[in-house]
């Protein structure tokens, strides 16, 4: 059930940096021991995902603010942007950080707000909704999936994503 069952109408841009330390060791790959030390670098890796869960999350509660306090007349693709980015870092970093169920709700905000015509009230409320649940999933230190809590957490998501749908047929892509 990609994208609610909508075509999208904008793509959340991976934007890939340039990679100086390739560009200066040159290529050729990496030795199997090197690799399997940065996998258990990543997979032990004991930094507090919670300082920079809650800078996200900030960052989409004023994107939040902003989308309610809009003018009609203002740019509906930037205020969509300006909450996709922090739902794309909190995807990101959610699996590297022992949150699988912070990347999967971000995963599914994503998608969300790819296909949404406009930031109006209704559509804030189900972002708002997200950032709530992901707050919970980060105070509350859950990590892996969350098992059947994480899986009814994402199902409410989901449906209220699709009521929304049901309720506005005319903002979806024909």
């Amino acid at each position: 059930m990609d994208h609610y069952n909508q075509q999208p109408r904008r793509k959340a841009e991976f934007i890939t940096p340039p990679n100086n330390l390739k560009a200066k060791v040159g290529s050729g790959g990496l030795s199997e021991a090197i690799l399997n030390k940065a996998q258990e670098l990543l997979e032990n890796n004991t930094v507090d995902f919670l300082p920079l869960g809650e800078m996200y999350l900030n960052t989409l509660m004023k994107s939040i603010e902003q989308a309610k306090n809009a003018h009609p007349d203002d740019d509906q693709e930037y205020i969509i942007s300006a909450m996709l980015y922090p739902a794309m870092q909190l995807k990101a970093n959610g699996g590297m950080f022992h949150y699988p169920l912070v990347t999967t709700i971000s995963d599914r905000l994503i998608q969300y707000l790819e296909v949404i015509e406009v930031a109006d009230i209704e559509s804030v409320e189900i972002v708002l909704a997200f950032h709530t649940t992901i707050r919970a999933v980060i105070l509350g230190r859950i990590t892996g999936d969350g098992g059947r809590h994480g899986a009814e957490l994402i199902e409410a998501l989901d449906d209220a994503c699709l009521r929304y749908f049901e309720r506005h047929p005319h903002k979806k892509l024909a």
